[in-house]
């Protein structure tokens, strides 16, 4: 995996992983403790990681789009969307960024 961190794709697809694993805590752990056991301790500090990891992940795949000459109807389109839900980054990886780096 150290060798990802090369290029840019490289990059969005490490991105695309810590973005989807923070997504996936906070939907499925930090939300569930914070509202059926009382417990925001979770969810407070793993919130605004999320929304970095969030804002960094649009930000690299604009960039890369925009790099790589991505339609944006399709290609950059579906790998935003991606990040809204929870698996999505972890599909969008495999089908699509595997096969660009």
């Amino acid at each position: 995996m150290i060798h990802l961190c090369y290029t840019n794709i490289g990059r969005l697809r490490i991105l695309a992983f810590l973005e989807g694993i923070s997504l996936l805590v906070l939907v499925f752990i930090a939300v569930p403790l914070k509202y059926y056991f009382g417990n925001p301790s979770l969810s407070s500090s793993l919130g605004p990681i999320h929304g970095a990891l969030f804002l960094l992940f649009l930000f690299n795949t604009l960039s890369v789009g925009v790099e790589q000459n991505w339609k944006f109807k399709t290609t950059t389109w579906k790998i935003i969307l991606a990040c809204f839900i929870p698996f999505g980054t972890f599909y969008i990886d495999k089908t699509i960024l595997k096969k660009l780096s």
